[in-house]
């Protein structure tokens, strides 16, 4: 052992060989799970079905499409403010779709998983940005502004159903 490095975090005491390449700073060594252990992680960490984030997402966009209607006179900004929700809603049901039928596989390698969700998170991006781009043509009388507003706040169910991931009881055997 060339040089040791010594500290006193607390009341535990730890030394490292700085010679030795896998001890490096305080670092764990990678432990890979068991399919045991990874089933009981899972069994007890909470799981959000992606539908309810999309069922939140049009909640959203219906609210915002009321409050349009409320508030603002023209019917232009309604249907920009419903279409701003389908923008959002529409793709992200069809990411849903996609990575639901990939957990019903009975065993897919992990660079599977990540293809399989890369390719329909491009493919949801695509679709959302096309719609955008329809948007002139689709929406009479367009408001971006309401458009856009309900896109945002269609988009920030997502961390709100992250904040609503860790309130939720799991009754799985």
């Amino acid at each position: 052992m060339n040089t040791v490095k010594t500290s006193t975090a607390g009341t535990s005491r730890w030394q490292v060989d700085l010679d030795d390449p896998s001890a490096e700073d305080g670092e764990e060594e990678f432990k890979s799970l068991t399919r045991e252990e990874a089933q009981a992680l899972r069994s007890r960490l909470p799981q959000i079905s992606p539908w309810r984030v999309v069922a939140a997402q049009a909640v959203a966009g219906v609210v915002m499409t009321v409050l349009c209607w409320l508030v603002v006179t023209g019917r232009g900004a309604v249907w920009s403010a419903l279409y701003g929700a389908a923008t959002v809603v529409v793709p992200t049901a069809l990411l849903a779709r996609g990575m639901a039928r990939m957990n019903r596989l009975p065993e897919v390698k992990a660079n599977v998983a990540a293809f399989n969700f890369m390719f329909w998170e491009f493919l949801k991006i695509g679709i959302s940005v096309a719609m955008l781009a329809a948007a002139i043509l689709v929406v009479p009388d367009l408001s971006w502004p309401a458009l856009l507003v309900t896109m945002i706040v269609c988009m920030k169910m997502n961390w709100l159903a992250l904040l609503w991931r860790g309130r939720v009881t799991t009754t799985r055997s």
